[in-house]
């Protein structure tokens, strides 16, 4: 089984894509990043947007806040700044932008240009490929045009996109971590509850393997972030599943369902593992998987029955929205655990990282990591 991962253009990571096409065309294009965040903000450290002079693409939170952002991209391009400038402004969400969260957020903005194509292109090829990159920009207090580090190797252990900046005096360095999508599910079955919830998922920042025996139960088209498998052994699908992975059993067949579940739990790495059914259902299966050798403490981590508690009603669309819920609630919890290892780790400068940009040279540099000559000049 081939995952889908980034190629399949999921909205976390179009803006890899609609860079590289902007700029292909010579269109100037402004990254607008939130850098760093404090307080309640409308979107967490890493998110993105893209500003043209006539359109934007992605979001860093809507509101007076964007709009703001907006504007300050497009004075910059109004302004001819030279490809590669950057700035540093950091907007507080109070009474001047007439939003009520309360929190600061600080937002990087680049001046995109043709000579930004090679670590575009170099980022959107490692995404692909299902590993995670670091970029680093040196940002002085005078805006000027600086290079751009580009770490490919995906060996910081990183599973969610995120950023960090480090100030010194009247310079800074964004640290930008950018994930493909690491939310991997292994949805079993492709009945009215599947359908329904791969529409969800369709639309949300995962990738998805849909398995089921029957191959005329599958629509004739399902989104792009999901790939399909008809299949007579799809335990089979159980050991190729990344590490990580959330498996979801509803099936048509209780017997499948539960060769499916002594399958999984041959497996102690999955993040999550839900069975669809009542919890007469439940106990049946935790006593014939008992029998199989499966102990207690394993089976406490089947879910059964499926999605967020307080959701009562039986439709399939609303068991999908339940479940669809439960899953990120999940997947939110790894990300705050990582979000605390990550903050641990970068949160340290190395002090090789705060020298003049004329020493960031490939001398310091080896295998994966390449520097990019970003800028290029004036615009004409």
């Amino acid at each position: 089984m081939r995952w889908p991962g980034c190629a399949a253009h999921t909205p976390m990571i179009t803006w890899v894509n609609e860079a590289g096409r902007l700029l292909a065309t010579g269109e100037p294009v402004v990254l607008v990043t939130v850098a760093r965040t404090e307080g309640s903000t409308p979107r967490e450290a890493g998110a993105k947007m893209l500003v043209a002079r006539e359109a934007q693409w992605q979001t860093i939170g809507g509101g007076h806040l964007e709009w703001r952002a907006a504007d300050i991209a497009r004075q910059m391009l109004r302004a001819d700044c030279a490809y590669g400038a950057r700035h540093i402004e950091r907007l507080s969400l109070g009474p001047s932008l007439g939003q009520c969260c309360g929190g600061v957020a600080t937002l990087a903005f680049e001046v995109l240009g043709p000579a930004d194509l090679g670590w575009i292109g170099s980022l959107e090829r490692c995404l692909h490929e299902g590993r995670s990159c670091v970029r680093q920009v040196a940002i002085s207090s005078a805006g000027a045009p600086g290079p751009v580090m580009l770490d490919t190797s995906g060996n910081g252990g990183h599973r969610r996109s995120t950023c960090s900046l480090w100030q010194k005096g009247e310079d800074s360095e964004l640290t930008d971590i950018i994930v493909p999508l690491g939310f991997n599910i292994v949805l079993f079955g492709a009945g009215h509850v599947g359908q329904a919830l791969v529409k969800i998922l369709g639309v949300l920042p995962c990738t998805v393997a849909w398995v089921d025996e029957r191959d005329a139960q599958f629509p004739a088209a399902w989104p792009s972030n999901v790939i399909v498998e008809a299949t007579d052994t799809p335990e089979v699908f159980v050991d190729q599943a990344p590490p990580r992975s959330y498996f979801l059993v509803m099936t048509y067949s209780h017997a499948l369902d539960q060769r499916l579940c002594q399958q999984i739990f041959r497996r102690d790495d999955f993040a999550y593992f839900g069975l669809i059914g009542s919890r007469t259902k439940r106990r049946k299966f935790e006593h014939r998987l008992r029998d199989r050798g499966v102990g207690p403490e394993r089976l406490e981590r089947m879910i059964c029955p499926i999605g967020i508690e307080g959701v009562t009603g039986k439709a399939p669309e609303i068991i999908a929205v339940a479940v669809a819920a439960q899953l990120l609630r999940i997947r939110e919890r790894e990300d705050q655990l990582e979000s605390d290892n990550i903050t641990g780790r970068i949160h340290e400068p190395d002090a090789s990282l705060w020298r003049p940009r004329s020493l960031w040279n490939t001398n310091r540099l080896s295998g994966s990591v390449a520097v990019f000559q970003g800028g290029g000049g004036q615009r004409s």
